[in-house]
């Protein structure tokens, strides 16, 4: 099969992912990046501060210096200090003098700030004396990357909501363009222009809605052909009749003028037995050609159903005792016994899993004025309340049940529900007071007529 746009939607899919990643990692990157430094006014107001602390301190006013520095702590409220650095090289060692002009008790305020860490750096202004430094710990106020979680919020998220948009976007006018030329055709199709097609529509287009067209296509000229052939046979069926009507006619024609009408008589009995096959054959033609009728309907009944089922699980499982209540007759019309029988054993083959070796099952079967409810109870360990309804999805295992009896996938009581409610019943469970699951199966008696 054709499978071409299932690979350019594909293609789309996976570039336009690809070029979404690579933005949001590039555009992280660089915004961190850039939102990892100080302000611009923040690095000359620290620069200022390290300036006036080089002032006072040259002044050789302490007095004054201290209460500045004590000023500053509580108007930023954070830490301050001028201190002395004096390295002296132990054992003979040596200090190069790249490393007296790289020492730093603080980070320069042009360095990069480390937007993870949750503690302020210590920032730091050298005095044109190399060994006096002024200290303090960056204010929260001058923080860079304080707006860094909203805009990795619309990296994330809007971001990501706008490329998906504009990819679905691309999709959909791809999707779309084919499928409203469907659409037109169709309605064009369906006020009678028996001759639209799709496919020239498309130009060079070669993918699954092109052929999708091509079907349309197909489908149109038979349903033309089909409506053409009816018209036809309608014609020619009128065609047909005028001759042994005329026939007729012209016997009638001949008793009312007292011509001898005894070898009439059989022509006129032969010529209605034509005209009546004739249009029996040819409602019967039109009906086969519309219709394509396909007879699935079934009558059963439910009690030899239900027996032959026990039976095989009297054979299944010899250490229960299955406990039978069951009608003398239970006709279903319009049922399917496939579908019915499948479910049915299901249920009970879940009832004997979870009943314990030596435990009674009991089947009962009882009629109301439009179907029968049948009865499943087992004397296994039963169900939460809360899992009542899950215990009919796929796959799911009740809690209490698990490892209680080994049985399926889980599938059993999903697959029987659908069976039975496309049968016209339903299903549900309870727990039983005395312990145990109860499995209650509704099923219309005539589905024809409800």
């Amino acid at each position: 099969m054709n499978r071409r746009l299932l690979w350019k939607l594909c293609a789309t899919v996976a570039l336009g992912t690809l070029a979404l990643f690579w933005t949001i990692s590039f555009l992280g990157a660089e915004t961190e990046q850039k939102m990892s430094f100080i302000a611009e006014e923040h690095q000359q107001t620290i620069e200022s501060w390290g300036r006036t602390a080089e002032r006072l301190y040259q002044s050789g006013d302490e007095q004054a210096l201290s209460r500045w520095l004590e000023e500053l702590q509580t108007q930023e409220q954070t830490w301050a200090a001028v201190v002395r650095s004096d390295i002296q090289p132990l054992a003979g060692s040596r200090l190069t003098d790249r490393f007296r002009e790289g020492f730093r008790l603080g980070r320069s305020v042009e360095w990069k700030i480390h937007l993870y860490f949750s503690e302020n750096p210590i920032m730091e202004v050298t005095f044109a004396d190399p060994a006096i430094h002024f200290l303090v710990l960056l204010p929260d106020r001058m923080r860079p990357g304080t707006y860094l979680p909203q805009v990795k919020l619309m990296l994330k998220v809007a971001l990501p909501l706008a490329v998906l948009v504009i990819l679905c976007l691309v999709i959909y006018r791809h999707l779309m363009s084919p499928l409203r030329q469907l659409e037109i055709a169709t309605r064009q199709f369906t006020e009678g222009n028996l001759g639209v097609r799709v496919r020239a529509l498309l130009g060079n287009r070669n993918d699954e809605l092109a052929a999708l067209a091509e079907t349309f296509d197909r489908m149109a000229e038979r349903t033309g052909n089909l409506i053409l052939t009816q018209r036809r046979l309608i014609a020619d069926l009128s065609h047909e009749l005028r001759t042994p009507l005329a026939r007729i006619e012209m016997a009638v024609s001949c008793v009312q003028e007292g011509i001898d009408t005894q070898h009439l008589l059989p022509r006129i009995q032969r010529e209605c037995g034509i005209m009546r096959n004739l249009v029996e054959d040819t409602l019967t033609l039109a009906w086969l050609e519309n219709e394509k009728p396909s007879l699935g309907e079934e009558t059963l009944d439910l009690t030899d159903l239900l027996d032959s089922i026990l039976d095989d699980a009297r054979y299944e499982f010899p250490d229960h005792t299955l406990v039978a209540e069951l009608p003398d007759k239970a006709e279903l019309r319009g049922s399917s016994h496939r579908a019915l029988a499948q479910a049915i054993e299901n249920v009970v083959r879940n009832a004997c899993n979870y009943t314990p070796v030596g435990g009674t099952v009991r089947i009962t079967l009882r009629a109301d004025q439009r179907g029968y409810t049948l009865e499943v109870a087992d004397q296994g360990p039963g169900v939460s309340a809360d899992q009542l309804e899950l215990i009919f999805k796929p796959f799911f295992r009740a809690v209490k049940a698990r490892g209680y009896r080994p049985s399926g996938h889980g599938l059993g009581l999903s697959l029987a529900r659908r069976q039975v409610e496309a049968t016209g019943g339903w299903i549900q469970a309870e727990n039983r007071a005395a312990g145990g699951l109860l499995m209650r199966l509704w099923l219309p008696m005539n589905r024809i007529e409800n």
